[in-house]
């Protein structure tokens, strides 16, 4: 059984996600109604499903469809609609470890902030058409170092010393793995 969030530690992330929403509209410029389009969730690890759980990730993002068959009248033929929506999922017992395995240097609310806004621009780009979300194993490596540019890219308006090092992390500054694993 994994580690979950205590309350104060979920309330952490629901303000996080926030900001980061705040940060992720300021960059992409979309007006607040735009980056509600945008559908998602998130979910914490106590609350995921088997298949939402990855043992070597912070967050892992799915993608979801949901279908509604709609029928005018009796008899007669409806159309199909629907809507497609992403969750990312926590991995509490993966981000826990990592701030707890880097002796007290890297906090947990600018590495949530890293994750946050990290998974909101997936979202953004896969919504607004610039990758697929099917990609192959080297389109996907691709994929995270564009998203992490932008990310950086991003974070750099909140710049402080605590958030300076986790982006510094994962930039290869420091051996990630050394840090986070």
């Amino acid at each position: 059984m994994g580690r979950y969030f205590n309350p104060a530690q979920i309330s952490l992330a629901g303000s996080v996600f926030q900001h980061a929403e705040r940060l992720t509209s300021g960059y992409f410029r979309l007006s607040p109604e735009t980056i509600k389009a945008h559908r998602y969730d998130v979910k914490t690890l106590a609350f995921l499903e088997e298949h939402e759980v990855r043992k070597g990730a912070f967050a892992h993002l799915c993608k979801y469809h949901y279908h509604k068959d709609e029928h005018k009248d009796e008899g007669e033929q409806g159309q199909e609609r629907g809507f497609h929506f992403y969750r990312i999922c926590l991995q509490d017992d993966r981000i826990l470890d990592a701030v707890e395995r880097a002796h007290s240097f890297i906090r947990l609310s600018p590495l949530m902030l890293y994750i946050a806004a990290h998974e909101l621009v997936h979202v953004i780009r896969f919504d607004n058409g610039q990758t697929a979300f099917d990609l192959s194993v080297d389109e996907k490596r691709q994929e995270e170092e564009k998203v992490h540019s932008i990310t950086r890219d991003m974070l750099q308006s909140s710049l402080n010393p605590d958030l300076k090092l986790v982006l510094d992390c994962f930039s290869g500054r420091y051996h990630i793995g050394e840090i986070f694993s």
